[in-house]
């Protein structure tokens, strides 16, 4: 009931994923593919919440400066307060406790012909009312 006035504050996140390793080379669980030094960054600012009305928000992705993804969280299945109260049915969300909504369309291996992210590729996050948050991707060392 009070979810939505239990929110602080928004970000960015671009939450990467290694396709190689969610299937079998992970174990065949998807948090591996996830879990990698430098993936989630977020940033590079937090708004809010009383700055940002999270119900009508334009995302855009560019990956070297080709957009890939474009949509509102107007499309999105549930809103911002029906997915803090579902993640609070059961969890206790804490001071500084981060969820993320999901992605638009257009995710790289979805595509056709499929896009993956390679060494150099400059990818770029951007949500109105927040900023935008551009990362490079560099191979493993």
């Amino acid at each position: 009931q009070n979810a939505h006035s239990r929110r602080c504050r928004y970000t960015i996140a671009n939450d990467v994923t290694a396709r190689r390793w969610q299937g079998k080379k992970g174990g065949g669980q998807w948090y591996r593919g996830k879990s990698f030094d430098t993936f989630l960054p977020l940033g590079p600012s937090i708004t809010a919440a009383w700055a940002l009305d999270p119900s009508d928000v334009l995302l855009v992705t560019r990956v070297n400066e080709k957009v890939v993804q474009e949509s509102s969280t107007k499309d999105m299945i549930f809103s911002v307060p029906e997915l803090i109260a579902f993640c609070s049915t059961d969890t206790t969300l804490m001071p500084g406790t981060i969820i993320l909504t999901g992605t638009p369309s257009g995710v790289g291996f979805t595509r056709d012909p499929p896009l993956y992210l390679k060494h150099g590729d400059r990818v770029e996050v951007e949500i109105e009312g927040i900023g935008k948050l551009i990362n490079y991707v560099h191979d493993a060392e």
